[in-house]
């Protein structure tokens, strides 16, 4: 890989975990309003929805042989997990 493809990656990868830690957080920010709203499915999807993108976007990074990348959304998904679990429970 040349010095010109690994800013192109650390680039791209920033931006995307940059905007998964803004929707992560915006998640969990509103998953209480929207838990007692009764909107219980509407978080779920947007749970699952993160679930997918950071797993496109892991897989992309090992791909790249991005591995702090890949182990930071790794992270993020074990958060989303969690949440969709501690979300089933109730």
């Amino acid at each position: 890989m040349t010095g010109d493809d690994s800013r192109a990656n650390f680039t791209y990868f920033s931006a995307e975990y940059a905007q998964a830690l803004q929707a992560i957080g915006a998640i969990e920010n509103q998953s209480s309003t929207l838990l007692l709203l009764g909107n219980t499915d509407e978080l779920r999807t947007f749970i699952d929805q993160f679930i997918a993108m950071a797993a496109r976007v892991k897989a992309e990074a090992e791909d790249r042989d991005e591995p702090n990348f890949a182990e930071w959304f790794e992270e993020l998904i074990a958060k989303a997990e969690a949440l969709r679990v501690e979300i089933a429970q109730r």
